[in-house]
C-alpha cells in the first residue's frame, strides 16, 4: 500500500568538517534504499515487523509507549526513527513492512542515514503527516545518536532528505542552511569506487577524532573549528601538540577547501575543482590519518590516470579506514577510467574494486500511497 525510497549520499568535498560546525558538499546517489509497507493481519497493535531482503531478518518494532534503544542491529534505525515519531505525538499504527537496497554497505555511502530517511519518509505516508525536511533530517540523526550510538554529523541525513536532482548541495553544518548548485553539465560523471576494506578501527577512531577537534576548539578559544584560520592554528601549533595540531590544520583547510570547491563548480573549472579534491585527500591521509592503503591506491591510480584519460580529481569519502574514493570523471571516459582502475587496484592490492557512475538523484520521496 506505501512504498517510499531515500538515496545514498557521496561527498564530493567537505570531509569531517560537519561535526566542527563546518561546510560539507555532497550530493544524493543513483542507489536507494526502498521500503515497501502494508497494514497488518489482526495481532498486537503495539508491534511492526519489518524484514531486510540483504540481511535476511525480520524484526519486530515498537510503535507505541515507552520505546527505549536496545542492542544495536539493522533495525536500531528503523526503531529509531518510529520512536520520533512517537515522541512528536505521531500516532504510528501497526504495518508490515520489507526493506530492501542497492546502497553498498560500509562503504562510505551513508546506508544508514538512508534507511532512517526512508522509514521517516515511509511514516509520513502511513500517519499522512508531512514533515518539514529540515526536522525530518534532524529526527533521524538523533535516532542515529540514540538508538546506533553514532555520534553522526547532520550531513548524511541532510543529504538523503533535501537533495535535489542534478544538483550538489552546500550544507552550513551550523546554521543548516542549505544551497543547491547545479551540477548537470552531461559531459560529466561521478565515479564511485569501493575498495571493498573495512578496517575495524574506524568507530573508535571517529569518537577520537572528534574529542581531539573539541579539545583544539577550546584551546584556541572558538566555539567550533570552522571558526578558526589557518594563522591561529599554526600560531597555536606548540601549545596544540602534534596531533592536534594536524587534526585543526585538516578542518580549516578542508573548509576553505570546500568553499573554493563550490567556486570551481560555478566556473565549470573543473580542473581546479580536482585538484582541490586531490588536496583533501592528502590532508585526510596524513593531517587526519583516517585513509587507509587501499583508498591511497585508488587516488593514485586516478592520478596516474589523469586528465589524459578523462580523470579530473578523486579522494577518499566518508569517515575512512575503508569504503570508497569518489572522482570526478568526463562522462566519455567512464568506462575505460572503470576499467583501468579496477585492474591496477586488483594488481596492486590484490583486491577488487566495484565501480559505478551516478549523478546527482533526488532526496527522499513516496513512490506510493492510497
Amino acid at each position: 500500500m506505501w512504498v517510499a525510497a531515500a538515496p545514498g549520499r557521496v561527498n564530493l568535498i567537505g570531509e569531517h568538517t560537519d561535526y566542527n560546525g563546518g561546510f560539507v558538499f555532497p550530493m544524493a546517489i543513483e542507489r536507494h534504499v526502498l521500503i515497501a509497507a502494508a497494514p497488518p493481519g489482526a495481532r498486537d497493535a503495539s508491534l511492526a515487523r519489518v524484514a531486510s531482503a540483504e540481511v535476511g531478518e525480520q524484526a519486530e518494532i515498537h510503535v507505541s509507549g515507552d520505546i527505549q534503544p536496545g542492542p544495536v542491529v539493522w533495525s536500531s534505525y528503523v526503531q529509531g526513527v518510529v520512536a520520533g515519531f512517537v515522541g512528536r505525538g505521531i500516532e504510528v499504527p501497526p504495518f508490515d513492512a520489507v526493506v530492501c537496497s542497492d546502497v553498498p554497505l560500509g562503504g562510505g555511502l551513508s546506508s544508514s542515514a538512508a534507511l532512517e530517511v526512508a522509514t521517516a519518509t515511509l511514516l509520513e505516508a502511513i500517519t499522512e503527516q508531512t514533515l518539514d525536511p529540515v526536522e525530518k533530517a534532524l529526527l533521524c540523526q538523533r535516532a542515529e545518536h540514540r538508538f546506533a550510538g553514532v555520534p553522526c554529523g547532520v550531513m548524511d541525513q541532510f543529504s538523503s532528505a533535501l537533495c535535489r536532482e542534478g544538483h550538489a548541495m552546500l550544507l552550513d553544518c551550523r546554521s543548516l542552511e542549505v544551497e543547491h548548485v547545479p551540477l548537470s553539465d552531461p559531459g560529466l560523471a561521478v565515479l564511485i569506487t569501493n575498495s571493498n576494506v573495512r578496517h575495524e578501527l574506524a568507530g573508535g577512531e571517529y569518537a577520537l577524532r572528534r574529542a581531539d577537534c573539541e579539545e583544539a576548539a577550546r584551546q584556541l578559544g572558538v566555539e567550533f573549528l570552522r571558526d578558526a584560520t589557518l594563522d591561529q592554528v599554526e600560531d597555536a601549533r606548540e601549545s596544540l601538540g602534534d596531533v592536534r595540531h594536524r587534526r585543526a590544520r585538516h578542518v580549516v583547510g578542508e573548509i576553505a577547501r570546500t568553499l573554493e570547491a563550490v567556486k570551481a563548480l560555478r566556473a565549470s573549472d573543473w580542473g581546479a575543482f580536482g585538484d582541490l579534491m586531490y588536496a583533501s585527500h592528502a590532508a585526510l591521509r596524513d593531517d587526519y590519518e583516517v585513509s587507509c592503503a587501499e583508498l591511497d591506491v585508488l587516488v593514485e591510480i586516478a592520478q596516474e590516470i589523469g586528465e589524459a584519460g578523462g580523470v579530473l580529481g578523486s579522494r577518499m569519502t566518508g569517515g575512512g579506514f575503508g569504503g570508497c574514493t569518489v572522482s570526478l570523471v568526463r562522462a566519455d571516459s567512464v568506462e575505460s577510467a572503470s576499467r583501468q582502475i579496477g585492474a591496477r587496484y586488483l594488481e596492486r592490492s590484490g583486491l577488487a574494486a566495484d565501480s559505478f557512475a551516478t549523478r546527482p538523484a533526488a532526496g527522499g520521496a513516496i513512490l506510493r500511497a492510497p
